[in-house]
């Protein structure tokens, strides 16, 4: 008999110290093609999956950049430098979750 459920954990990602979260925002983003975010940071982690499209996704300058696709998932850590996050030919749409703490908002500066 065939399974109707299939269960396959695509990230687990443990985070530098215990985050006490309050509430999680899921923002559904849209980048147009050929378009460079440029190098940023979050003031907390970003957990994504590309939902459509593609990005060049860079998380260190040494770090070697790969392409996402669709059903592909990304971790962007708390405030480090996030190098690139860019679209080519065709843009991308992700969904993006923010873990918050009390009072925080998710924010993204240039750096």
């Amino acid at each position: 008999m065939t399974e109707a459920i299939s269960r396959v954990v695509v990230l687990d990602q443990h985070l530098p110290a215990a985050l006490p979260v309050q509430r999680v925002e899921v923002r559904r983003i849209t980048i147009e093609p050929h378009t460079a975010l440029g190098a940023h940071v979050h003031n907390g982690p970003v957990f994504g999956n590309i939902v459509s499209g593609s990005a060049i996704y860079q998380q260190g300058a040494d770090d070697e950049p790969r392409v996402l696709h669709a059903g592909d998932v990304f971790y962007e850590p708390a405030v480090d430098r996030i190098s690139r996050f860019d679209t080519a030919d065709e843009g991308v749409t992700f969904l993006a979750y923010f873990p918050l703490t009390e009072g925080q908002d998710a924010t993204l500066d240039l750096v």
